[in-house]
């Protein structure tokens, strides 16, 4: 079987991809697999990083009012078109997947007109723009939360996966985790980590508390996202961070590792993420992003919080004094978390729809 998996622009679209791709491959081992992205996403890097072939077309994003970059993204759309066009006549895929961001849109959308076997999945509680359009025209809509149910017409196409996650979040053991984090030893450690963009009103927070404490009671591995990285760096005192047993990083390719040997997760409130600290079993500080589509990500860890699994904290109410306490409460305090029997197996039921035909 031949599989095209369109999925880009931030970790939360890619490494589900990346998760579904490792499953077909370890069901199917003469599986042919090939991406499609964008050339300034996360997905080159990420992709090529899984041992995949990717192949580029042309797109950019619809901003929700009128303006001269709709009519330049609409212009580079009919040219992305085209290019997906290609692919598909080229490589025959027997199945196309698409996990989100602007560039799944014109592949998933070609294939479904073409009468390809089409799956598309969906992230989050509230639909990104892209599937939602292309939810009326695809044979099977992935979703990750029962509560986006509602904002789909097409009722029998839909299944509940939950998020495809890699298998490291389930396999690893706490002890392997922190044996490649021999620095921290008997220390409490805490992941805080923006997204795969980074954030920079999490990076603010850090560095106010970090200013205005004299020594942690827990060291700190910070991931400031690589646009923030050289700058965060320049103005904190990195080699007293350093010293005082903290790690100062752009980004964090081994995440399974570094959740798994954690003792608390400070991060955004992406759906992928959320999936990631579940099957980890961690507790949360989740601060989403307040910019994203529909507050998608306030969704997200509203729902966590609810159940008792996370603490939000919206980012017009971050600070370093706030972080800092709520840190504290969550090394403390003795929180609930998810436990890894109840995580859903979205790769396998998503495995499940694919060799339904």
């Amino acid at each position: 079987m031949r599989y095209l998996i369109s999925g880009g622009g931030t970790g939360g679209h890619i490494y589900p991809a990346i998760a579904i791709a490792d499953r077909i491959m370890e069901a199917e081992p003469d599986a042919s697999i090939l991406f499609v992205g964008t050339q300034k996403g996360l997905e080159v890097e990420l992709v090529t990083a899984a041992g995949y072939d990717i192949k580029p077309i042309t797109v950019s994003y619809l901003k929700r009012k009128l303006s001269f970059h709709n009519v330049k993204s609409l212009g580079m759309l009919l040219k992305g078109l085209t290019e997906a066009g290609k692919i598909i006549r080229q490589f025959k895929p027997d199945w196309v997947i698409g996990t989100g961001g602007y560039v799944s849109g014109p592949v998933v959308y070609l294939a479904a007109q073409k009468g390809i076997k089409t799956l598309i999945h969906e992230q989050n509680a509230f639909p990104g723009l892209t599937n939602r359009i292309l939810s009326r025209h695809v044979d099977v809509v992935a979703l990750s939360f029962e509560e986006a149910a509602c904002h789909f017409k097409k009722k029998d196409r839909l299944v509940v996966t939950g998020n495809p996650i890699r298998k490291e979040y389930y396999q690893l053991t706490v002890d392997e985790a922190r044996k490649s984090f021999p620095e921290y030893d008997e220390k409490k450690m805490v992941l805080i980590a923006g997204g795969s963009g980074g954030s920079s009103s999490i990076n603010a927070a850090v560095h106010e508390m970090i200013q205005h404490s004299d020594e942690l009671p827990f060291k700190l591995l910070w991931a400031t996202g690589k646009n923030h990285y050289a700058q965060m760096k320049n103005i904190i005192d990195e080699q007293s961070f350093k010293e005082s047993g903290h790690q100062i990083v752009p980004y964090i390719h081994r995440m399974p590792y570094a959740l798994k040997a954690c003792d608390l997760v400070v991060c955004s409130a992406g759906a992928i993420t959320i999936a990631e600290i579940q099957a980890s079993e961690k507790y949360a500080i989740l601060i989403p992003k307040a910019y994203t589509a529909d507050n998608h990500q306030e969704k997200n860890a509203r729902m966590m919080e609810s159940c008792g699994y996370a603490t939000v904290i919206r980012e017009e109410e971050l600070s370093g004094a706030l972080l800092y306490q709520q840190i504290l409460n969550g090394l403390l305090e003795d929180h609930q978390v998810v436990e890894l029997t109840k995580v859903r197996p979205a790769v396998d039921r998503i495995w499940a729809q694919l060799r339904q035909d």
